[in-house]
């Protein structure tokens, strides 16, 4: 009985046994089932790991390619402002230093004789005035205004240096405004300027002043030539300067014959009057281009004056109610005579001036003369045309041909030209 009871928990024991290993098989491949749906869960869904994320910016749809970030605006400009400043000023001061010593203070005593004799004071006495003037050679040549020595009968000039020495009037035209003087100093003191071009300004370039305005040596102006081609009548003379540039440099009383530079430092014109109703600089300066320097300047030096060609003509440009006065096509250019000088070269080949007065916009004028309309075959637009064309082109005793309206008929006359006289006689 006890062997059967024994051998019965044998056999259950056995059973459990098998029972637990079968349960522990179906429990092993549930798990292995769960575990490969977990690492195909895993493998179809992103893996999520910290690393570094591109910021995006707020409120973009689409996808933005990144740029780099510019410099700031406040710390980029004001660098750039600043240099371009730099440049401008190291640019002046070493044209500064360059010409200055080329400029020169001119001091002008005029003797005045008391007519009569008057207790207490003497019986002549001086009156000073101021100008500049700039060297020409290295032979003791500067030139200047006409109206800064024409009356001198002592003229004293001065250096960047402060060394002084009397000068001599070597030649004047009043004609150009332009007059030579000549001192006999060291050679050391004799630094000739470079000259420029008139010819290729243009409206808007940089102009600069170097003179002495009210007796301060050495002073430097600047501003821009705001005019080309302007004509003006100087001092006593009857004749025009042409081509003259206009500058709002300020020009002032003592800046006369002092030179008006280029941005290089090149002289392009000598400065000579200003319009101004209080007489100081207003903003409009006028100067005498350098190819008028150059083209009058060393006949001065050689022969102490210089002879202008002479037509013997008064002119004008067709204005609209002179072309309607004259029943002339609105587009007709060309130079009215207004007066033919009597015994000139005009009035010998018969040219004529105004026949009859009118009064257009409240001036009286005469109209009815010749219209130069080309001379030498290049046309004529305005008067200004024919007194550039003899100044530049001619000489005293050359043959010039003139193309000419009369009573609406072109006409075709030679002229042969003379010098231009001191005083005028007029028909």
């Amino acid at each position: 009985m006890t062997r059967f009871r024994n051998r019965s928990l044998l056999i259950v024991a056995g059973l459990l046994i098998l029972t637990l290993f079968l349960m522990g098989c179906n429990l092993l491949s549930l798990a292995e089932k769960s575990l490969e749906r977990v690492i195909e869960e895993q493998q179809a869904t992103p893996t999520l790991v910290a690393a570094p994320v591109q910021p995006t910016p707020t409120h973009v749809t689409a996808p933005v390619q990144p740029t780099p970030s510019p410099a700031p605006t406040s710390t980029l400009l004001p660098s750039l402002t600043v240099s371009e400043g730099d440049i401008e000023e190291e640019l002046l001061v070493q044209l500064y230093q360059g010409v200055n010593p080329s400029v020169v203070n001119i001091l002008i005593q005029q003797r005045f004789e008391m007519r009569e004799p008057v207790p207490g004071l003497p019986e002549d006495f001086f009156r000073e005035g101021q100008g500049s003037g700039f060297v020409w050679d290295t032979e003791g040549h500067i030139v200047t205004n006409n109206h800064v020595v024409a009356t001198a009968d002592r003229v004293l000039v001065t250096f960047h240096d402060d060394t002084s020495a009397e000068a001599k009037v070597v030649g004047t035209d009043q004609d150009s405004e332009l007059a030579v003087i000549k001192v006999d100093i060291d050679l050391s003191h004799l630094q000739p300027v470079a000259l420029g071009d008139s010819d290729a300004l243009k409206v808007g370039q940089r102009a600069i002043a170097i003179g002495n305005p009210f007796g301060q040596a050495g002073t430097m102006t600047q501003g821009i030539i705001s005019a080309l081609g302007r004509t003006f009548r100087p001092g006593q003379s009857p004749f025009a300067i042409p081509e003259m540039i206009q500058t709002d440099a300020a020009i002032n009383p003592g800046n006369s014959g002092g030179p008006l530079l280029d941005s290089e430092g090149r002289v392009i014109g000598v400065n000579t009057l200003i319009i101004s109703p209080a007489g100081v600089s207003a903003g409009i300066g006028f100067a005498v281009p350098i190819n008028i320097v150059k083209q009058v300047v060393p006949v001065l030096i050689e022969k102490g004056k210089y002879i202008y060609p002479w037509l013997g003509i008064e002119g004008m440009d067709l204005i609209p109610a002179v072309r309607e006065e004259m029943g002339l096509a609105r587009d007709q250019r060309g130079a009215l005579i207004t007066r033919v000088v009597v015994d000139g070269p005009a009035h010998k080949v018969g040219l004529r001036g105004g026949s009859r007065r009118v009064r257009v916009e409240g001036r009286e004028l005469l109209v009815g003369g010749d219209i130069i309309i080309a001379i030498d075959g290049q046309p004529v637009q305005g008067i200004d045309d024919v007194v550039v064309y003899l100044v530049r082109n001619t000489r005293a005793s050359q043959g010039v041909q003139l193309t000419i309206l009369r009573e609406g008929e072109e006409r075709t006359i030679e002229v042969t030209l003379g010098e231009r006289p001191e005083e005028l006689g007029q028909r």
